[in-house]
C-alpha cells in the first residue's frame, strides 16, 4: 500500500521536521528503505521512495542525492547542511530532519506501519462515524472528540498510532513518540499509585493528574484487550493502551466514555493487525511460494520493487523447541527485529513470518555477498544479537545462491526441508545450516516420515519391543538403537545407554528373542535401524 508524502510528513511530524519541502507533496510512497553509507556508496538510481538514512553524514548524504538518478521522494536524516539542503532543494526531495534521540528502529516501524494500515488519502480534520478504519485515524477520532492528543501503544509501551502532535505535547509524550522512556520519577508514581495494575485489572477508564513539577499533563487512560467477555477473565488479554494527553483546552466531560469505546475498537483493529498479513506480506509469501503455485515473478518483482536477476539467498528461522507455544508466540516480535537487521545487512532485503517461521530473503546480491560462508556467517552474527534481546532461541537454514527470484520458492522449499529434518535431538547440528551440510539427517528424517506415513512399512517385530519396554520398564529399544548407532563398539554403545557392556550384550540377546529380529544381519540392521531410530519407534 502506498502513502502520499503529506500523509507521511502528517505522521512523522512529532519526531521530524521538514527541513526542505517537496514541490510533489501528493506524491506516493510504497517502498521505504533503512540505508547506512555503504548501501550508498554505489547507487546510482533510487530503489526506494523513501530512505531512512541511519548513521550516514551529511557530506555523505549531500553526495548522493547529488548524483542519483531518479532521486528518492524524500529522505529521513539527523544530519543536515547547508550542501545537503541544497542538494535535496536541487533534486525535489524532501528533506526531514529526525529528532536526535530517535530510535531508528521506531522510526522504520512506525514508517512500516503507516504504508501497511494507512489509506492514501485523508485529512487531519476527518471525523469518521464510528466505524472500524485503523489505528491512526482512531487516534484522530479520539482526540477530535476530546479536545486531547490521543496515542496506543501495546502492551510494551511502543507506540502504535498518535493524533496531531504540536506544542502541547509533554515531555513524556514526546519521549513515547520518538521511543524513549519518560521521566522516571514519573512512571515510578504512576506505579506507585496503581495505575499500571488498575489498566491490567479493569476496563474502567483511569484518570491520571498532571504534575507541573514535572512537566507532565493530566491523562486518561483504558487498557486495550483482545479475547474475553469480562474485565481480567482468563480469556481477556492486554495488548496495549489508548492515552488522552489534556492539551491547552479541558477534556470534553464525555472524553471517559469516548476513551472506553476507543479502547473496545482499537482491540478489534489490533486484533485484526495481528491475524492478517499486510499486502506487502502477502506479495512476499506468495514470492517465496507459501500460497500456491502460478506465480507470476515478474509482477510480483515490480509490486516489490526488487531486481529480478540475481544471485538471491533464503534465509529461513525457526524456535529450536519445535512447537512450543511462548516461543512460537514470540516470533512476531522477533520478525520486526530480524527485518531492521536484515535491512542493514543488504537494503532490499524482505523479511515476514508464517505461523511457525520467519523467512529474509536477501534479492540481487553482489557476488562477494553471495557465498554460503558470508550469508551463513551474516547470519549467525543475526542468531547471536536476537540471543541477547529475546528469551526465544533460534536457529537457521540458508539457501544460496539462488539463481534469481524465479528460483525463490524452491529455494524456501529446501529451507523447510533443513529445517523439518533437524529438529529435534536425533541428529545434533549447528544452529546455521545448509542443505549440503546437513543431507545426512535431512535425508533419514524424511526417508523415516514416509516409513511412519505408510502402516504397511512397519516392522511388528518393533512393536513387541516396544510393548515390552512399556510394561517392564525396560530399556530394550533404547539399547538396540545404540548398538545400531555402534555396531563395531559395544563398550561405546554401552556408554551410550549407561550400562556395562555384558548388560548391553544381555539386552540385545533378550531382544533378538523376544522379537524375532536377527541383528547380526546387516539388512535387519539397517530396516531396524530407519524404523527405530529414525521413525515412531525412536527413543
Amino acid at each position: 500500500m502506498a502513502v502520499t508524502l503529506d500523509d507521511l510528513q502528517r505522521t512523522v511530524h512529532a519526531f521530524a521536521d521538514v527541513v526542505v519541502p517537496s514541490p510533489h507533496p501528493r506524491a506516493r510512497i510504497a517502498v521505504v528503505t533503512l540505508a547506512d553509507a555503504d548501501d550508498l556508496a554505489g547507487e546510482t538510481a533510487a530503489t526506494a521512495d523513501l530512505y531512512l538514512l541511519a548513521g550516514v553524514g551529511a557530506d555523505a548524504a549531500a553526495e548522493w542525492l547529488a548524483r542519483v538518478q531518479p532521486a528518492p521522494v524524500a529522505v529521513l536524516t539527523k544530519a543536515t547542511s547547508p550542501e545537503l539542503r541544497t542538494a535535496a532543494h536541487d533534486g525535489g526531495v524532501a528533506l526531514l530532519a529526525v529528532h536526535p534521540r530517535s530510535r531508528w528502529d521506531r522510526v522504520l516501524s512506525m514508517v512500516r506501519g503507516l504504508l501497511d494500515h494507512t489509506a492514501d488519502d485523508r485529512s487531519d480534520d476527518t471525523v469518521t462515524s464510528g466505524a472500524d478504519t485503523d489505528l491512526y485515524e482512531l487516534a484522530r477520532t479520539v482526540a477530535a472528540h476530546t479536545h486531547g492528543l490521543v496515542s496506543i501503544e501495546d502492551e510494551h509501551s511502543h507506540v502504535l498510532a498518535y493524533s496531531a502532535t504540536d506544542d502541547q505535547a509533554d515531555e513524556l509524550r514526546r519521549l513515547s513518540i520518538l521511543g524513549r522512556e519518560g521521566p522516571a520519577e514519573y512512571l515510578r508514581r504512576l506505579e506507585s499509585w496503581g495505575v499500571y495494575d488498575a489498566v491490567r485489572r479493569s476496563d474502567e477508564v483511569v484518570d491520571v493528574p498532571g504534575h507541573p513539577d514535572l512537566g507532565i499533563e493530566r491523562r486518561l487512560v483504558a487498557g486495550i484487550r483482545s479475547g474475553g467477555t469480562e474485565p481480567g477473565s482468563s480469556g481477556a488479554t492486554l495488548v496495549g493502551t489508548l492515552w488522552v494527553q489534556e492539551g491547552r483546552r479541558p477534556l470534553t466531560d464525555d472524553a471517559g466514555p469516548v476513551v472506553q469505546g476507543a479502547a473496545a475498537v482499537a482491540a478489534r483493529l489490533i486484533a485484526r493487525r495481528r491475524a492478517a498479513p499486510t499486502t506487502e506480506a502477502m506479495q512476499i509469501h506468495r514470492l517465496l511460494g507459501l500460497r500456491g503455485g502460478g506465480v507470476d515473478v515478474p509482477s510480483l518483482a515490480a509490486a516489490l520493487s526488487l531486481p529480478d536477476g540475481g544471485p538471491a539467498a533464503v534465509i529461513g528461522l525457526t524456535p529450536t523447541r519445535p512447537g512450543d507455544a511462548a516461543e512460537t508466540a514470540g516470533l512476531a516480535r522477533l520478525a520486526s527485529s530480524v527485518r531492521l537487521h536484515a535491512s542493514a545487512f543488504h537494503r532490499s532485503s524482505l523479511v515476514t513470518a508464517s505461523a511457525d517461521r520467519i523467512y529474509v530473503l536477501l534479492p540481487r546480491m553482489h557476488t562477494a555477498e553471495s557465498t554460503a560462508e558470508t550469508v551463513t556467517a551474516w547470519t549467525g552474527r543475526l542468531l547471536e544479537r536476537l540471543d541477547a534481546r529475546s528469551p526465544v532461541r533460534l536457529r537457521a537454514a540458508v539457501a544460496v545462491p539462488v539463481d534469481g527470484l524465479a528460483e525463490v520458492a524452491a529455494a524456501r522449499g529446501e529451507v523447510d526441508r533443513v529445517l523439518d529434518g533437524t529438529s529435534g535431538d536425533a541428529a545434533p547440528v549447528a544452529r546455521v545450516t545448509t542443505l549440503a551440510s546437513s543431507r545426512t539427517p535431512v535425508l533419514l528424517a524424511e526417508i523415516a516420515r514416509v516409513v511412519a506415513a505408510d502402516p504397511t512399512l512397519r516392522d511388528p517385530r518393533l512393536d513387541v519391543l516396544v510393548d515390552y519396554d512399556r510394561r517392564t520398564s525396560s530399556e530394550l529399544c533404547a539399547s538396540v538403537a545404540a548398538y545400531l548407532r555402534n555396531p563395531d563398539d559395544v563398550r561405546r554403545a554401552a556408554a551410550a545407554v549407561h550400562v556395562h557392556p555384558n548388560t548391553l550384550r544381555y539386552r540385545l540377546r533378550r531382544a533378538q528373542a523376544l522379537s524375532g529380529l536377527d541383528l547380526t544381519d546387516p539388512d535387519t540392521r539397517l530396516l531396524t535401524g530407519i524404523q527405530l531410530v529414525l521413525g515412531d519407534h525412536r527413543t
